[in-house]
């Protein structure tokens, strides 16, 4: 059984920054592409960054780049979001998530987690 599981929100100050972590178990981790999403109340779930599954190739949303950084652990089984320089429009609840195929904003993603609560206050 595949089991992604987030942490590392909170709530933090605008200009601040936050670690997600995203724990993975059941799953080939090093064989796979990882990615971030995120959903805002309201909104629709937009896709925030991804990683190759070696690591050597990253996508950001354009909303994101400059302030945000993906990275993997494969000894780990670990993806990270490293988020600087937040603003409150980046409040949302961040969700992990890995593609049967590919990676990216484009591939299939059929694994996902929970989701860990960022918030930031203006």
């Amino acid at each position: 059984q595949v089991q992604l599981v987030e942490s590392g929100g909170g709530l933090v100050q605008a200009g601040g920054s936050l670690r997600l972590s995203c724990a993975s178990s059941g799953l080939p981790f090093s064989n796979y592409g990882m990615g971030w999403f995120r959903q805002a109340p309201g909104k629709e779930r937009e896709f925030v960054a991804g990683i190759s599954w070696s690591g050597r190739l990253t996508d950001y949303a354009d909303s994101v780049k400059g302030r945000f950084t993906i990275a993997r652990d494969n000894a780990k089984k670990a993806v990270y979001l490293q988020m600087n320089t937040l603003k409150p429009e980046d409040t949302a609840v961040y969700v992990c998530a890995a593609p049967s195929t590919g990676w990216g904003p484009v591939a299939s993603y059929d694994y996902w987690g929970q989701g860990t609560q960022v918030t930031v206050s203006s």
